[in-house]
Formats: C-alpha cells, structure tokens, sequence
C-alpha cells in the first residue's frame, strides 16, 4: 500500500524545490514554475500572508502541492486560501485529500473565516470540492500563445505622445509601476478585493522575483508617466507569460495596453520564447476582447471554489 505524507516544502533543498515545480508545471503547464521561483516566494512571504509550500510524497516521491495563506493585501480581513495540484499521472492516492486537510487546520489556527481555492474545471476536481464543502463561485481562463509557430498582429507605431519603454527603463525608480500595478490590481474581477499600499514589499515580491522579466515587461508612458502596462515573466524552458496586463483608469480606451502587450510578446518571439501563456478571468471583458485579438487559445478552465470557516 503507497504510503502518503504531507510535509512542509524544503526550500533550501534545491532537489525538493525543482519536484515542487515539476508537479506545479505537470498540473497546469500555464503556470511558470522553477525551483529558483518557488524557493523565492517562500523566503519572501509577507509575514502577515501566514504561508505554507506544503508537498505531498507517495513513497517518497513528491506528487502534490498546495500553496497555502492568507490574502494580507485585501482589506478584509480573514481570507485564507489554498490552491492544491496533484501530479495528473498520479491521482488516486489520497495526496490532494491530505494536502486539502492540512492546509484547512493551518489556515484556521491563523484566523481564517473563509477559504477560498483555484480548482481546475473537470468533474472529477469538481466532485472532489464539493465533497468537502466548498461551493462553485467564478471562472478564469489559462489562455496559450504558439510564438514560434503563431501569427501575431502587426507592430504600430505608438500614438503621438506616447511612448513604449521597458521596465528596464525604470530600475532607478519603479515606484511609478508600482501606483499603476495597484491602481489597475484594484479593478480586476476578483472574490477577494487586493490593495497594494506596501512599496518595500511590492519591490520584494513583484519588481525582484526571479521570473519577471524587466526588459520583456512593456510600458506605455504618456506625458512621461506610465499609464499602461504587462508585465513580463519568463523561465528557463522558452515560455513566456503575462504577469498582470492593464491601464490606469485616465487612460482607458485608447489601446494603450494591447499596444504593450503586442510590443512585448514580438520581442518575447524574437528572443527565442516558443510559447505565451496569460490568465482572463471569465468576466474581465476588456482583457477577453484583447487576447482574442492576439489569438490566444484557452489551454485550461479554473473555477474559484470558496467554503466558510465553521
């Protein structure tokens, strides 16, 4: 009989580290995954967020993840969530039923009221929420790009009195990314309301983590002020994704982003990236209209799954 344990993520182990992304990129190839980003984002919680890397092992082998916490940058209080993928070849063995338990007790012993999860959108993940309690809220899409075999829309020229820069541009200073990231941040479609009012941690946990890619993250500056943006992450096997895409609300409208975003992903190719990847939440229209223009293709369906704390 496989033997299963739910342990807490060795993040100085880089052996471990890389199984965490390995089974991270298996579950939803979508989502960028190195042992060098996993080990960053768990050295650099914020501590408010109360997180947990939690892996489980069949026999030793790693099989599961779940990234567990609590959403310290919403302004309500007590937002817990736990996001749990299974190795797909490996179902079946009471993995993500664990990983499921132990993150539910961590989370409320931090004061958790409600728990929110990603499940992917199949009727065995499905089944599998529900039977624990969890109901069905919103939809998100992981969307894929061929950049090595795609075409992509032509380049324009930037409207007069706008500019396209580079995040690279802005390493002296980004605090003005960071206004337009929580401005736009602010607006996206979400069950639990974000607000970026921490400068120090943004710069830790945005601006230096180990994916995002400063000279592919594009900005449109107007009047020599950044007013739209996508921000660029990229890893070490040729794939490319869109961090967060958006527009300060002065100025919507314009095309500002899809001009961003269409200079970034032409470099991104350019560069030698093979594949783009981006996330749509369901009822974000604008960003669905856009990545329809660029002919990305939904590669996977998530439904956001929340249960009250009893």
């Amino acid at each position: 009989m496989t033997e299963i344990r739910v342990r807490d993520l060795r993040t100085s182990d880089p052996r471990d580290t890389a199984a965490y992304a390995a089974v991270r990129r298996a579950a939803v190839p979508a989502l960028l995954a190195t042992a060098a980003s996993v080990a960053y984002s768990c050295a650099h919680a914020h501590p408010d967020a109360r997180y947990r890397a939690l892996v489980a092992e069949a026999d030793g082998e790693v099989v599961g993840t779940a990234q567990v916490g609590i959403a310290h940058d919403s302004p309500e209080p007590g937002q817990g969530f736990l996001n749990v993928y299974v190795h797909p070849g490996r179902c079946g063995l009471g993995a993500g039923s664990l990983l499921v338990r132990t993150a539910e007790e961590h989370l409320a012993g931090a004061g958790a009221t409600a728990l929110y999860s990603w499940v992917l959108d199949t009727p065995r993940n499905r089944a599998f929420a529900a039977r624990r309690g969890y109901r069905a809220s919103r939809t998100a899409h992981f969307l894929r790009l061929d950049l090595a075999r795609g075409e992509l829309p032509p380049l324009a020229d930037p409207p007069p009195g706008v500019e396209l820069r580079s995040a690279a541009d802005f390493r002296d200073d980004p605090r003005p990314l960071f206004a337009l990231d929580a401005e736009t941040a602010a607006d996206e479609p979400s069950d639990v309301t974000a607000e970026f009012t921490d400068y120090a941690h943004w710069l830790t946990e945005t601006w230096h983590h180990p994916l995002l890619n400063h000279e592919l993250t594009t900005v449109a500056v107007v009047d020599g002020e950044p007013a739209a943006f996508t921000l660029a992450h990229t890893d070490d096997a040729s794939r490319y994704a869109s961090g967060m895409t958006g527009t300060a609300r002065a100025h919507r409208g314009r095309g500002l982003a899809k001009l961003a975003k269409n200079a970034s992903l032409h470099r991104a190719r350019a560069a030698g990236f093979a594949e783009a990847f981006t996330g749509n939440d369901s009822e974000n229209g604008p960003m669905v209209a856009i990545n329809q223009w660029f002919g990305y293709e939904i590669h996977d369906t998530e439904v956001r799954h929340v249960r009250s704390v009893d």
